[in-house]
């Protein structure tokens, strides 16, 4: 790629990711999370916010408390609309706001209900948009934002392709055998040479939050994206159970369902958080280095570092080596990390990263000790499906 292309590449990103919020849900499975975390009621959860359903999760999983980091603050915006709602709110109306996506009126609740359970920055952003996200009557909540943007507009290609029909029916599939017959037929319709096309383009990954540097990771393997997101999608239609797959549900329709939703939408898990459980998040804008040098006596047990190492992998590795020696410093001994990849194997930019323990000289590779089989089976349980590689390790940092 030239170095101009580059640059402009870069500049849209930057663009789209800082003066929008990109993720109005989160798009890591939390289920595979709880599991890899083994969380208890002394751990003490670092997550990066994303749209915080997973940062709820694990309240409800038990965590002794949940610290949502995220450098938008839009994104710690969601996550602080949830946490008022979830305080102000009944478990209908909440469901109707963050299951349905569109709450009439909710311009009047959020004035009396809602606003004064956020934080000021937060206060800001949901008077411009409360109204204009969840009580539009052309779409839902879930097709706003950057992703649901382009899940709004695909969903129009969808349709004018004539292939409502069979994405219904696919979702209201009652067996694999079922889901596979019909992607089998739907698959060839939906891979249009316009749909390979917008795939492709640096401007779509940008709206779902993918940077250049984590592209690079997929293209080692795969060339370029669309052999890559044609091998998910066949996964996750023709391999995985659709039935609880929330993730491509409302990305398809616009919308949960209480029989399939993520966790913080169930009664079960809304009365946990309203009972007390919601208490235990809090939100932060700040990047993970930033809010670990700004909380120095805190100490974190469990780091859920999503995909953001790609995003800092080449032209941003200084950062990413100055990220690490923050979290060294904040783990407890055997502190366990979660992250994922675009790409099949971080171990090339990762294992290299130099860091400094116990007043010696190593390198991350050597310190990090990996749960390699049990990532490896929980990635192919993954309803998301959209990640190249998943990581469970531990730190031996004593």
């Amino acid at each position: 790629m030239s170095s101009l292309a580059e640059k402009i590449s870069m500049k849209v990103f930057n663009k789209v990711h800082g003066n929008n919020l990109v993720y109005n849900t989160c798009w890591e499975d939390p289920r595979l999370d709880k599991q890899a975390l083994d969380l208890t009621s002394d751990d003490d959860v670092l997550v990066i916010t994303s749209a915080g359903c997973n940062a709820l999760s694990y309240a409800i999983g038990g965590a002794n408390h949940v610290y949502a980091v995220d450098m938008n603050y839009r994104q710690n915006a969601a996550l602080d609309l949830k946490i008022a709602g979830i305080k102000e709110l009944d478990y209908e109306t909440f469901f109707q706001l963050f299951g349905e996506g569109r709450l009439p009126g909710v311009q009047q609740i959020y004035q009396e209900k809602l606003r004064r359970s956020l934080p000021e920055l937060s206060q800001k952003y949901w008077d411009r948009y409360i109204k204009k996200f969840f009580d539009n009557p052309s779409k839902t909540y879930y097709f706003c934002g950057t992703s649901g943007y382009l899940a709004l507009q695909i969903n129009r290609y969808m349709n004018i392709r004539g292939l409502r029909p069979q994405i219904n029916a696919l979702l209201n599939a009652k067996n694999i055998d079922e889901q596979k017959e019909i992607w089998s037929k739907l698959r060839d319709k939906f891979w249009s040479p316009l749909m390979k096309f917008v795939v492709n383009r640096d401007s779509t990954m940008s709206m779902v939050g993918v940077p250049k540097d984590q592209r690079r990771q997929i293209e080692k393997t795969y060339g370029n994206l669309v052999p890559f997101v044609q091998e998910c999608l066949d996964t996750i239609f023709g391999v995985l159970p659709i039935q609880d797959n929330y993730f491509w549900r409302v990305y398809t329709t616009g919308r949960y369902t209480k029989d399939c939703c993520p966790e913080y939408l169930t009664k079960e898990g809304f009365e946990t958080l309203k009972a007390g459980a919601v208490d235990r998040v809090s939100s932060y804008t700040d990047t993970v280095e930033g809010f670990l040098r700004k909380n120095p006596d805190l100490k974190i047990s469990r780091f859920i570092l999503l995909d953001h190492m790609d995003w800092l992998s080449d032209k941003f590795y200084d950062a990413l080596v100055s990220e690490w020696d923050a979290i060294l410093k904040a783990a407890t001994p055997h502190a366990r990390v979660l992250w994922r990849s675009g790409g099949l194997d971080t171990s090339n930019y990762l294992h290299k990263v130099p860091v400094t323990v116990n007043g010696q000289q190593k390198t991350l590779g050597e310190i990090l000790s990996y749960h390699k089989e049990q990532a490896e089976e929980l990635h192919k349980r993954c309803r998301v499906h959209t990640y190249g590689s998943f990581y469970i390790a531990d730190l031996l940092n004593d």
